[in-house]
């Protein structure tokens, strides 16, 4: 248990510490810079994409449908 301490002592030393300091101005301009690229590739995340690929599914389904129906009506009106 003492071992357990001792570690969770030296882990929120280390945060204050690197907080404190000027890694995190670094780690908040690397992150700053990252969003700023990722946004002018304008990326979507993993939701917005499910949703667009599920929209495709369905136009995809209802397309199918359609050309299938106006094959039908072509043969019947021959």
């Amino acid at each position: 248990m003492k071992h357990i301490e001792i570690a969770e002592d030296l882990s929120r030393k280390i945060k204050e510490t690197l907080s404190n300091s000027p890694i995190s101005d670094f780690e908040h301009n690397i992150r700053a810079l990252l969003q700023s690229a990722f946004t002018k590739m304008e990326l979507v995340n993993r939701e917005e994409f499910d949703v667009q690929t599920e929209i495709l599914r369905r136009a995809q389904e209802k397309l199918a449908a359609l050309e299938k129906k106006i094959e039908s009506l072509d043969k019947q009106s021959k």
